[in-house]
């Protein structure tokens, strides 16, 4: 027959400790009785010349000394001192130590049963300790029946308990990442907040900065729009002189074709319908132009505005300078000038030919495309106004093409035959403009 140790329901239990310590200190092993049928299959060892199944260790002996008491064999085995709950009284506890003590009797009488071996004795010591191990596990019982109310009651309150700790755990992590994340963001926030302090100190620095250079700036920007004023002038001057040079190499009337620029003109000279021409290349490249401010600074780099066509060929500059060719070089002129259309092909693939001609326009364009950003940067109002054929000179809105900066008077009572250059208002000053007058006939 085989007996194993109950197991315990509670660790915490006090009898669960002390039956549990028992089987320890006991040992309790498969003790088997011999019949006739197993007895054959039992292994005889070496050192047991009786058969005799030892309890304890291998060699049939105890792992302990042995003692002898009254008589009778004991083996004795190591107990351990427990401290019992203070739920046990000392009845209970009285009598589980009795019952221990009857178990522990049993036990040792069922090992002599074995030697020397006595199935009669092994069947009623086998008995005995049966019903001493029942014993003791019906006090378990009991203990168990008492105890197991209130912590029935005290695990469902304990479970409610639990889950409500579970539910404050998952709250307080998803809190704790709510912070994190508003953590974050307040320092992304902050990080912001001092680049946009920084970012307001420097424009503050700048609004200074020009707001001290505002006082000086207009006389400086309309000293600068009149260089550039006088620049482009001088440019369309330039342009008009091959432009003549080709008409006569090509055979071309100039008398007639001053006639067909400017039909009711009267010159002085003959060599005054010069301007006529020079009248006619301004109003080209000046026409459908209206004031926008721009960045001039790029293009102002270059001292050959070739350079600048032909790195950026996709500027607006670029356009602006084939734009104009095409509309200031007629194609009967480039015919008759070239005997081809060569100039005119490149510039409509939107290229730009690197012919002295070309040049010679390309730097005219520029100064025109110059002027032309340089009046709305200094004043976002500047105008742009013309002079009508017929009008009566004025020497604050006029300037005559002859006085060529001499000086040199021209009559109140002169009429503008064609205006040459447009005039420019920019703020309060008045950037006069460039016509011809006739002499009044004496």
């Amino acid at each position: 027959m085989e007996f194993a140790t109950p197991k315990p329901l509670k660790p915490s239990s006090n009898i669960s400790d002390i039956v549990s310590k028992f089987a320890k200190v006991c040992k309790l092993r498969s003790i088997g009785v011999f019949t006739s049928e197993n007895q054959d299959h039992h292994h005889q060892h070496p050192n047991n010349p009786n058969n005799i199944s030892a309890p304890f260790g291998e060699d049939g002996s105890d792992v302990t000394e042995d003692t002898e008491r009254d008589g009778v064999k004991i083996h004795p085995q190591p107990m351990e001192v427990t401290r019992t709950s203070s739920m046990c009284g000392d009845a209970e506890l009285s009598k589980l130590f009795d019952i221990v003590s009857a178990l522990k009797l049993a036990y040792i009488q069922l090992q002599e049963a074995h030697v020397p071996y006595n199935p009669k004795k092994i069947v009623a010591a086998d008995g005995h300790f049966m019903a001493e191990l029942e014993s003791l596990c019906q006090i378990k019982r009991v203990y168990k029946e008492t105890q197991c109310v209130k912590p029935k009651s005290d695990s469902s309150h304990s479970a409610i308990l639990r889950k409500k700790v579970e539910l404050n755990e998952k709250l307080l992590e998803e809190l704790k990442f709510q912070t994190e994340v508003k953590n974050s963001d307040i320092i992304c926030l902050q990080q912001e907040l001092r680049d946009l302090d920084l970012m307001n100190v420097t424009l503050a620095e700048n609004a200074r900065q020009i707001s001290l250079q505002r006082k000086n700036a207009r006389v400086l920007n309309i000293t600068t729009f009149q260089d550039a004023y006088r620049a482009a002038s001088k440019s369309i001057h330039d342009f008009a002189k091959p432009l003549i040079s080709l008409m006569k190499a090509s055979g071309w009337d100039l008398d007639l074709a001053a006639k067909a620029v400017e039909v009711e003109a009267a010159y002085s000279k003959r060599s005054h319908k010069k301007y006529a021409f020079e009248a006619y290349i301004a109003r080209r490249m000046f026409y459908g132009m209206s004031l926008k401010a721009y960045n001039v600074d790029g293009i102002m780099r270059y001292d050959d505005p070739m350079d600048a066509l032909i790195e950026n060929p996709d500027s607006d500059f670029a356009r602006f300078c084939g734009e104009k060719y095409l509309l200031v070089v007629h194609p009967m002129m480039e015919s008759w000038f070239f005997g081809h259309l060569d100039h005119r092909t490149l510039v409509l693939s939107g290229k730009h030919p690197r012919t002295s001609f070309y040049q010679i326009f390309a730097r005219m364009a520029m100064r025109v495309w110059v002027l032309h950003g340089i009046a709305p940067s200094i004043d976002s109002e500047a105008k742009i106004f013309a002079v009508k054929r017929g009008s009566k000179f004025s020497d604050a809105y006029m300037e005559s093409v002859e006085e060529d900066g001499k000086g040199a008077a021209v009559l109140d009572e002169g009429q503008v035959e064609f205006m040459v250059m447009p005039g420019f208002r920019i703020g309060e000053t008045i950037v006069r403009s460039r016509v011809y007058v006739s002499k009044p006939k004496m």
